[in-house]
């Protein structure tokens, strides 16, 4: 807004998200040069608390930005000792041999982690090298030069009134200019989302894919608990109605992280991703190992899936996209982490070469091809068929053939070439009348929870009187087309309960509930008429992930 005056500050570079990806581009920074002005802004109520991982780290992103990191006390502490898959059936499981998978699919040599607490630690070493954090301090849009640049964000704006005007009590926030700003958001950032649609980043490139991962920390049995253990599942409870699939890994402390990734591609509308997860708990090879234990903490995330062939472009004038607000993880190893390390590591670089050629909101074209020519791209392009395999030809032929095209891709070719995906998320979803309701079971409160009651867990919060940061472009929407045409997907796909249809006077009315979105943007992706944008809410709010 033109009319509100704002305090700025000037960087060097300007951080957006206190991620692996922004924190290693601040720690790059720093180490490069010290003299370097370098702020990264989080808008968590402190670093790691919207943090969600699968949480099996591959070191290597860590290996080059920090390689004496066991020695400055990382909390890498619980080595992979074990890997386990399993094709599921309702009553049973079969166990997939390990042998005759592609050598980047062994789990050897990574870490189960808290990533919260790794960021937590990130930080730190930031900090002892100079570099401002800002925790709760939300940036809620994007400065531009005169040139059209990207030369800053706002952030720390409080107190708007509830539509969203500026009142008597709004603290306008201010704003924080850089030579170059790294966007570093996470998954379908609002602020990356903008650069890439204004500077028509995605053009020529595949549609971005999603899913939906849920996740809940369990304390177990002791005489259960098996440090280090890592095992994911495929097959029931989803079948045919859907892509994904679970994890469960032993950390330290008798403690089992439990989460479970549907694939937001699917058709029928009646699907309920926080259902499935919660069914799948009750298979008996799964609730044996959670009998006599308690559930800790829940949480929700989207999880960028499209790979190689959805990343956009990663630049613009004085902008950069890096880790998961480009879409760099792998996905059939779910894992994206060490690639976000490593793009910190490259932007950093780049945007040092750039400075010290005293160049400024320009395209930092070296990163780009740093990410697409190194180690990421080689990462990735070496799985970019399995997504679009497993949603044009179903999981067994997945296995078979994306199996196929990860080992030839080991020795540098690919058979398929480069498959696209197609439609994106949202186009996916069918209408209802084209399929059948699916009858789910009520939850028994030992194994499975509702989902408000598990949204306790998650720590969420939003300041009841602040605007509501889901935005909806056409009220009538929900009510006289998604109702109708789709039973209003929102009630189920949404894993916090946010969305309900409710009966007032004798006629059907869509309710928001945003205090209690745990951010995990599945709503901007998969609402099939688009109406619905994530926008960040004030700084702090949301979830508190203790140790996620």
């Amino acid at each position: 807004m033109a009319e509100i005056e704002r305090e700025a500050m000037e960087y060097d570079v300007v951080i957006v998200g206190a991620g692996p990806a922004g924190l290693s581009a601040a720690i790059r920074l720093k180490q490069l040069d010290s003299d370097l002005q370098v702020v990264v802004l989080e808008k968590g109520s402190e670093v790691g608390a919207h943090i969600l991982s699968g949480a099996v780290l591959d070191p290597c992103g860590l290996d080059a930005l920090i390689p004496d990191w066991k020695e400055k006390g990382a909390p890498l502490n619980v080595p992979v000792k074990d890997d386990n898959f399993y094709m599921l059936g309702e009553a049973g499981q079969i166990r997939i041999p390990n042998f005759p998978m592609p050598p980047l699919m062994n789990n050897h040599g990574n870490y189960i982690v808290s990533m919260g607490n790794v960021c937590r630690w990130m930080a730190e070493q930031a900090e002892e090298l100079g570099v401002e954090i800002f925790p709760g301090m939300a940036c809620s849009e994007l400065v531009y030069g005169d040139n059209g640049e990207v030369k800053g964000v706002v952030a720390g704006v409080f107190g708007l009134e509830a539509d969203g005007s500026y009142g008597p009590n709004t603290e306008p926030g201010m704003e924080l200019h850089g030579k170059y700003v790294f966007l570093s958001e996470g998954v379908r950032g609002s602020l990356s989302k903008e650069v890439i649609a204004k500077y028509g980043l995605s053009d020529g490139k595949e549609p971005q894919k999603y899913g939906v991962g849920m996740k809940e920390i369990w304390e177990i049995d002791p005489a259960k608990h098996k440090e280090g253990s890592v095992t994911h599942t495929m097959g029931w409870p989803l079948g045919s109605n859907a892509g994904g699939g679970s994890f469960i890994y032993h950390l330290d402390n008798n403690q089992v992280y439990v989460g479970f990734v549907v694939h937001l591609n699917y058709k029928n509308p009646h699907l309920y991703p926080y259902m499935e997860f919660q069914r799948f708990k009750h298979h008996p090879m799964v609730a044996e190992l959670l009998k006599g234990g308690k559930r800790v903490a829940y949480g929700a995330r989207a999880i960028t899936e499209g790979g190689y062939q959805s990343m956009p472009k990663l630049v613009a004038p004085g902008v950069a996209l890096l880790g998961c607000s480009a879409g760099m993880v792998n996905v059939p190893r779910i894992k994206g982490n060490h690639n976000a390390m490593l793009s910190g590591k490259a932007a950093a670089e780049a945007a040092f070469d750039a400075i010290k050629a005293e160049r400024s909101g320009d395209e930092l074209a070296a990163y780009e091809v740093s990410v697409r020519d190194g180690a990421i791209g080689a990462d990735l392009k070496k799985v970019r068929n399995v997504k679009p395999m497993w949603s044009k030809w179903g999981l067994t032929a997945s296995l078979m053939l994306g199996g196929l095209d990860m080992w030839t891709n080991t020795f540098g070719f690919s058979l398929f070439g480069t498959i696209g995906h197609g439609k994106n998320d949202a186009e996916a979803t069918e209408p209802a009348d084209q399929h059948k309701p699916i009858d789910y079971p009520k939850p028994d409160g030992v194994l499975s929870f509702d989902r408000l009651t598990n949204v306790a867990f998650a720590a969420t919060n939003h300041e009841e009187s602040q605007p509501c940061h889901l935005r909806l472009g056409n009220q009538d929407t929900p009510i006289q087309v998604n109702l109708p045409k789709y039973a209003e997907p929102a009630q189920r796909y949404c894993p916090a309960g946010v969305y309900e249809v409710v009966e007032k006077d004798g006629k059907p009315e869509f309710v928001v509930n945003f205090q209690n979105c745990v951010h995990c943007k599945t709503c901007d992706i998969k609402d099939p008429s688009q109406n619905i944008t994530w926008t960040t809410p004030q700084g702090g709010d949301g979830p508190n992930y203790p140790n996620m």
